[in-house]
C-alpha cells in the first residue's frame, strides 16, 4: 500500500516576503501601483490634512486610494472587508505597503474625499 507525506494546511507560516515583488509588471495591481504613486497629483488632498502639529500621523491618500481601486477590480465594496484584505490578501497587503487601516478609516476617506478623487482623476490626461 503507497504512504504519503502528511501535510499541515491549517498551520501558519513564517515566511520572509518582498510585498513590492507580489505586483507583477503587465498586472491591474502593478499598474495601479505605477499610476497612483508616480503619474497622479494627490496634492488635492494635502488640505484636507490638517495634523502638521498636532493629531495623529494619517495613513497617505495614495494608500488609500491603492487600497480602495485594488479592493474594487476584485469586486470588493464592503470597507470591513478592504480591512480585512489589508491583513490576510497578498496582493492588497502589497497595495497597502503593509498599513492595515481600520475600516472606518477606508470608509471616512471614501466618503469624505469623494470630490477630491473625482477632480484628480478628471485631471488625468493621455500620453
Amino acid at each position: 500500500m503507497a504512504r504519503y507525506k502528511e501535510t499541515e494546511t491549517e498551520q501558519g507560516l513564517i515566511i520572509p516576503v518582498n510585498l513590492y515583488e507580489q505586483l507583477i509588471p503587465g498586472t491591474y495591481e502593478y499598474t495601479l501601483n505605477d499610476l497612483i504613486d508616480n503619474k497622479i497629483d494627490l496634492r488635492v488632498f494635502d488640505l484636507k490634512y490638517n495634523n502638521d502639529i498636532t493629531g495623529a500621523k494619517a495613513i497617505e491618500p495614495r494608500i488609500l486610494l491603492k487600497i480602495i481601486l485594488g479592493c474594487y477590480n476584485t469586486g470588493i465594496i464592503s470597507s470591513r472587508k478592504k480591512a480585512k484584505l489589508c491583513q490576510t490578501h497578498m496582493i492588497i497587503k502589497a497595495l497597502a505597503e503593509d498599513s492595515e487601516p481600520h475600516y472606518t478609516t477606508i470608509s471616512n476617506f471614501v466618503s469624505g474625499m469623494s470630490n477630491e478623487i473625482e477632480k484628480m482623476f478628471c485631471g488625468v490626461e493621455d500620453n
